[in-house]
């Protein structure tokens, strides 16, 4: 009896462990298969990109085949905005997904100072600090490889640099904001050797945006195991304007003085860029998971006119929208803008106003991912527009720029309020208002004729200022009219 007992014991022992046994496999296949089924992330940052400067949003000259295979694959925004008229508030936005005044980080890092200015500008932070809770550090949070690949441009000094702000890997991204041109450093801007203390030198004369595609690439096929979160955000096209002979060739071939675009070695930076886009996107279909992945192109502020005297010929054109980089008009801070995920968005055109600083919330929802207690962002999800097209709640759109610029901005604050957009010139106190779905390039001011439109936005302005603690530029006691 005692043996038959003991054997019954052990017996139901044992089912006890093949039920846990069972229990953890399943649990263990479950985890699995949620980690593969998490989306993989590309956001992909142009610098400088004009609103028109893609085929696929209007350019009569630039070709950007593949670039325009992924707008017809994705949404397609008409009225995206970048936070700033420059890139590093842009770029600071996107990475916290809250206003360049509330980070006081308001100028493309170091600045400058025009001389004999009217104003001065604040004490503004040169710098993202590492204490904000980053798109990186809430994807590694949330089981992630994440990765930088290319321009940077948030902060001078190391620390400040992308592996310290969550990044597992970080490739060609430090303080400056352009490729170095400089013989003295041995360094040759988009042609290597490049003299970037983050990316070692290729053969001589690589190109540095295919030099980022191949990287891209590579980060992918070694990590599309597992999810992965891939900012790729390139140099070009800022200047130095630079490409490859044969391209620059192929548009002057093309050149024609009636269309808008007319610049063969800008038009060249753009093909090199589309043509690096292409070999990425290539490479996620060759690895069957290009329907389970996210990609965000955008741009971090508009297209550079060139209307500097540096320049001997015009760099690009935003036409229809007014001036461009560095201005307060549209061409400034107007973007292309396309969000591609296959498994949960359809193909469409979107005339929605968002902004850089929804990104980040975006993209949290769309892959599903843990929310810190701490997330407090400025901008808001756009994921339910995308998936199901529900409107979002009526809301304005911000700009501050307290600083000059070289391109024809001076301190100026905006708001954009459904087809309102009003402009307040802190230089010279005085205001604009502009109605953009009638007036694109914004030719007829409206504030002395609609004054009731002009005082509502001056003060919905003033009050997002007060909330957000926004600097104000300084009386230059030494100005000399």
């Amino acid at each position: 009896m005692k043996r038959k007992t003991k054997k019954y014991e052990n017996s139901s022992h044992f089912n006890s462990l093949l039920k846990l046994l069972c229990v953890f496999v399943s649990l263990s296949f479950s985890n699995h298969k949620n980690q593969e089924t998490k989306p993989n992330v590309i956001f992909i940052l142009v610098d400088d990109l004009g609103f028109t400067d893609l085929s696929s949003y209007g350019s009569d000259y630039y070709q950007t085949p593949n670039i325009d295979k992924l707008v017809s694959k994705g949404v397609k925004f008409t009225n995206a905005y970048a936070a700033s008229n420059v890139c590093s508030p842009t770029r600071a936005s996107i990475i916290t997904g809250k206003y360049p005044a509330t980070l006081q980080v308001t100028d493309f890092i170091p600045g400058k100072t025009l001389p004999n200015s009217k104003l001065l500008p604040p004490k503004w932070q040169k710098y993202l600090d590492t204490t904000h809770n980053s798109m990186a550090k809430i994807f590694k949070a949330n089981g992630y490889v994440t990765a930088h690949i290319g321009k940077w441009h948030l902060g001078k000094d190391s620390m400040y640099w992308p592996e310290n702000h969550g990044f597992d890997i970080n490739i060609g991204g430090w303080s400056n904001g352009a490729p170095v041109k400089n013989k003295n450093k041995n360094a040759n801007g988009y042609f290597s050797p490049y003299g970037n203390p983050k990316l070692k030198d290729g053969k001589k004369d690589e190109y540095l945006t295919e030099r980022l595609a191949k990287e891209a690439k590579n980060f992918i096929e070694q990590n599309h195991k597992k999810p992965f979160f891939l900012n790729l955000w390139f140099y070009s096209v800022h200047t130095p304007l630079q490409a490859e002979k044969e391209k620059v060739f192929k548009y002057r071939a093309l050149l024609d003085s009636t269309k808008n675009h007319k610049n063969p070695v800008y038009a060249a930076m753009i093909e090199h860029m589309d043509e690096a886009i292409g070999e990425v996107f290539n490479t996620l279909k060759k690895l069957k998971i290009d329907n389970n992945t996210i990609i965000v192109f955008t741009s971090d502020n508009g297209g550079l006119v060139g209307n500097h005297e540096r320049f001997t010929e015009k760099v690009t054109s935003n036409y229809p929208l007014r001036s461009g980089k560095g201005d307060i008009y549209e061409g400034g801070i107007r973007v292309p803008c396309v969000i591609y995920y296959p498994n949960k968005i359809k193909p469409r055109l979107e005339s929605t106003p968002i902004i850089s600083t929804d990104f980040l919330p975006t993209l949290i929802d769309l892959a599903e991912l843990k929310k810190a207690d701490d997330n407090k962002f400025e901008g808001v999800s756009l994921a339910l527009l995308l998936t199901k097209k529900a409107p979002l709640k009526e809301r304005s759109l911000f700009w501050h720029y307290p600083h000059y610029h070289t391109e024809g901005a001076v301190p100026y604050s905006a708001i954009r309020f459904n087809e309102y957009k009003l402009i307040h010139n802190l230089e010279s106190d005085s205001l604009e208002l502009y109605n953009l779905e009638k007036d694109i390039g914004e030719t007829n001011n409206l504030s002395a004729k609609n004054k009731k439109v002009t005082k509502e936005l001056f003060t919905k302005l003033q009050q997002w200022k007060k909330s957000v603690k926004a600097q104000k530029p300084i009386v230059n006691t030494e100005y000399i009219k």
